[in-house]
């Protein structure tokens, strides 16, 4: 039996979590995981900064202005082909002739004539509703895509030899595209105004712009919003050949 300066004085408290304890444990915990992921997020940049990632609209620019560069070298690179095609092709006049159509009718050569100009606008800024019309949203007031391949789909029924959108010609493979309010065209990106320049009988051409209900409807808007609509004669025009790639990509079976 034990003395009782062996005994103890009374039960010994266990060690045990408080609620406050748990809390500043947890509060610990993640900030350990928050610093752990931002580390291996950044790998040494700054997550606050955005300096070494290009906006998507910078990055589309920067693109356009590369393709621009290649395809200035490609068309160097093609007059420099051709004319040594031409001086060691040993090809008769008929075959010579034939060619030039068939470069006619692609697009690669220049082309020069009478010609019928349509330059379309978005709105004004402050562009209010004409009477009579519903307040404007804002697809109301930007040009989109189907406006320009209205007026280019009217011009190729009109008997159009050629066609240029802003400073490109366009071949049976080209593209019109908008993305938000710029145009993309064969790598190229631009914004409004959008001329759109086509050679051939002047008459032909507007009467079928003029006929184009896709048009017709574009020109309410026009009416009702202020969108820019303008078409100009030209007495003499130079459309440049197509300088971009030819090369026609599809799919092909697997295996």
């Amino acid at each position: 039996m034990s003395n009782s300066a062996d005994s103890p004085q009374g039960p010994v408290r266990r060690s045990e979590w408080r609620p406050v304890r748990l809390l500043t444990a947890a509060v610990f915990a993640l900030a350990g995981v928050i610093f752990v992921t931002s580390f291996n997020a950044a790998k040494g940049t700054d997550l606050r900064t955005d300096d070494s990632l290009l906006k998507l609209s910078d990055l589309i620019r920067q693109r356009s202005a590369d393709n621009g560069d290649l395809e200035e070298s490609t068309a160097a690179v093609r007059e420099d082909v051709d004319a040594l095609a031409q001086r060691d092709n040993g090809a008769t006049k008929a075959e010579d002739a034939e060619l030039k159509a068939l470069e006619a009718s692609a697009g690669t050569e220049k082309l020069s004539g009478k010609a019928v100009s349509v330059t379309l606008d978005d709105a004004p800024p402050n562009a209010q509703a004409a009477p009579g019309y519903p307040e404007p949203q804002a697809n109301d007031l930007v040009i989109h895509q189907q406006d320009l391949q209205a007026v280019v789909n009217a011009l190729w029924q009109g008997g159009a030899k050629g066609i240029r959108v802003m400073d490109q010609r366009l071949i049976s493979t080209s593209a019109v595209r908008c993305v938000g309010n710029t145009l993309i065209l064969q790598g190229r990106v631009y914004s409004p105004p959008y001329k759109i320049t086509a050679v051939g009988d002047q008459e032909a051409l507007k009467k079928a712009l003029a006929k184009s209900p896709a048009i017709r409807n574009y020109q309410l808007y026009v009416e009702a919003y202020g969108l820019g609509w303008k078409v100009d004669e030209d007495e003499r025009v130079t459309l440049p050949g197509y300088s971009g790639t030819v090369d026609l990509h599809y799919a092909k079976p697997a295996g």
